[in-house]
C-alpha cells in the first residue's frame, strides 16, 4: 500500500467584492498530502491516508473525494476537534497566498500511538506531507512515525512545500526538515522552496547537496511554467510542462505531479530502496513525462481534480 500522511485542510477561497459588500467565500476541500493521496488512488494506487479527519462539516467535505477516489482512511476515528483552514486570496496575477488557521485542529490531533497503531501491515510507500517538520511537538511525533515505517525498508519520499507564513522559527524548522530530509528516498523540492531555503545555492548545488544525505536516491525539481528536472547520482532528466487544451488553474499540480512521480516508478520495478537511483536518462524522462500530463491534466479544472490512469494514459498514447 502507498500511505499519504499529513494535513488535510479547506481552502476558504476569497471572491472578488466591490464597495461595501460582504467577502464571499467559496470552501474547497485542499491540503498537499490531501490532494496527493487523491491523485494517488485515481492513478490505480492501492491508497491509503494518515490523518485524523474532524467530526465537523468540513470533515463531512473532506471525506468526500477521499471516498469517491477510493482512499483508504487509516485513522478510523473522527477527531472532535475542528478542521484547518486556509484563507486564499489571489494577486492581480491571479497568484494565491494563504493564511492558516490550524491551532488544535484535527490535522493535529495526533499521537505515536493512534498514527503507528494506524498503519497497515504493508507500506510500499510513506509520502510525507508538508506541514509535519513546523511544530516541534508534530514533528517529535511524525518522526517517531517515520522511523518506524522506514525501519521496516519501506520507500519514503517527501514534497516539502516550504510555507513560509506558517513557521515562527525558521532555522529550528529548517533543523526538523533536516530530520525528515534524512529519512528520504525521493525528494520533491520547488524552485521556490529551495531558494527559500537557501536563494545563495543553484539548482544543481541544492540537488547534490539532497543527494548527499544518508538515503536520498532521486531529486525532482519543479520550475512552474519551465518544466521540471530530475537527478539521482548517475543521470539527470528534463521535461517541459504538459499544458492542457482548456486551462483552469494550478491548485494541486504539484500534488499531482508527485503522485504520477511515484506511480511512473512503481511502473518500472524501481519503486524499492536502492532501485530508484539506477534509473538512467531515459527512464527518468519518461517518469518526468507521466508526472507533468498528470499535472497538466490536473490544470485543466477549477481546484485539484487529478486525472485518472486512463486519462493519463490515453494523452501519453497519443503524444
Amino acid at each position: 500500500m502507498f500511505v499519504v500522511s499529513g494535513e488535510s485542510l479547506i481552502d476558504l477561497v476569497a471572491k472578488p467584492q466591490g464597495g461595501d459588500e460582504a467577502l464571499g467565500m467559496s470552501a474547497h476541500a485542499g491540503g498537499s498530502p490531501y490532494n496527493c493521496a487523491i491523485a494517488l488512488a485515481k492513478l490505480g494506487n492501492d491508497t491509503g491516508y494518515l490523518c485524523p479527519i474532524s467530526k465537523d462539516t468540513f470533515g463531512d467535505l473532506l471525506l468526500g473525494p477521499l471516498n469517491a477516489a477510493g482512499v483508504i482512511q487509516l485513522v478510523g476515528e473522527r477527531s472532535d476537534c475542528n478542521t484547518t483552514l486556509a484563507v486564499v486570496t489571489r494577486n492581480a496575477k491571479g497568484l494565491p497566498s494563504y493564511a492558516f488557521y490550524r491551532q488544535g485542529t484535527a490535522e493535529r490531533d495526533i499521537s505515536r500511538d493512534k498514527l503507528n497503531g494506524a498503519l497497515p501491515e504493508e507500506v510500499d510507500l510513506f509520502q510525507i506531507g508538508g506541514f509535519l517538520p513546523i511544530e516541534p511537538e508534530d514533528a517529535d511525533v511524525w518522526m517517531d512515525v517515520v522511523g518506524q515505517v522506514a525501519a521496516r525498508g519501506s520507500v519514503i519520499s517527501i514534497d516539502p512545500n516550504v510555507r513560509p507564513s506558517l513557521i515562527s522559527d525558521f532555522e529550528g524548522y529548517k533543523a526538523r526538515l533536516d530530520g525528515f530530509l534524512d529519512f528520504a528516498h525521493v525528494i520533491k523540492v520547488s524552485d521556490e522552496d529551495l531558494s527559500t531555503l537557501d536563494p545563495q545555492k543553484s539548482i544543481e548545488d541544492h540537488a547534490s547537496a539532497l543527494l548527499a544525505r544518508p538515503n536520498c536516491e532521486l531529486v525532482v525539481v519543479t520550475l512552474g511554467e519551465a518544466g521540471s528536472r530530475a537527478f539521482t547520482t548517475k543521470a539527470q532528466a528534463s521535461v517541459p510542462i504538459y499544458r492542457p487544451a482548456v486551462m483552469g488553474d494550478t491548485v494541486g499540480a504539484g500534488d499531482s505531479l508527485m503522485a504520477g512521480i511515484l506511480t511512473a516508478i512503481a511502473d518500472k520495478g524501481h519503486l524499492a530502496v536502492g532501485r530508484i537511483g539506477d534509473l538512467d536518462g531515459l527512464a527518468l524522462t519518461e517518469v518526468l513525462r507521466f508526472g507533468a500530463t498528470v499535472a497538466g491534466l490536473n490544470c485543466a479544472h477549477i481546484g485539484c481534480v487529478p486525472p485518472t490512469r486512463a486519462e493519463v494514459d490515453a494523452v501519453l498514447a497519443s503524444a
